[in-house]
């Protein structure tokens, strides 16, 4: 049976590691839909019922924390990120290039 769109991003965003983030852009082209990261983030915004789905591992491309709306909580977002040793500060990842995970080098 055929992957979904959602189902696609929900598999690559489970192997985004422990203390390590990506973009929506990223998950985007990884799936050979470079102009889809804004589906990207609907997946991941209807993902909140899933608790096997760690979206609070996916930012924008500069590192801001667009999703947090989508988590329960005013700082959800930013206290697990920062439990995984991941600054943020004032809803920006600090030196976003120390924890980016770029499927598309990390996936085969």
């Amino acid at each position: 049976m055929e992957q979904n769109f959602f189902q696609r991003v929900y598999e690559v965003a489970r192997s985004i590691p422990y203390g390590r983030v990506t973009t929506y852009g990223a998950i985007a082209k990884y799936l050979g839909t470079a102009k889809s990261a804004r589906m990207v983030g609907w997946a991941l915004n209807g993902s909140s019922v899933k608790e096997d789905v760690p979206a609070h591992r996916v930012v924008n491309q500069k590192g801001i924390l667009t999703g947090k709306h989508h988590f329960q909580g005013t700082n959800l977002m930013q206290q697990l990120l920062e439990s995984e040793g991941i600054p943020v500060k004032d809803n920006q990842i600090q030196n976003l290039g120390n924890y980016l995970w770029d499927p598309s080098k990390e996936l085969l």
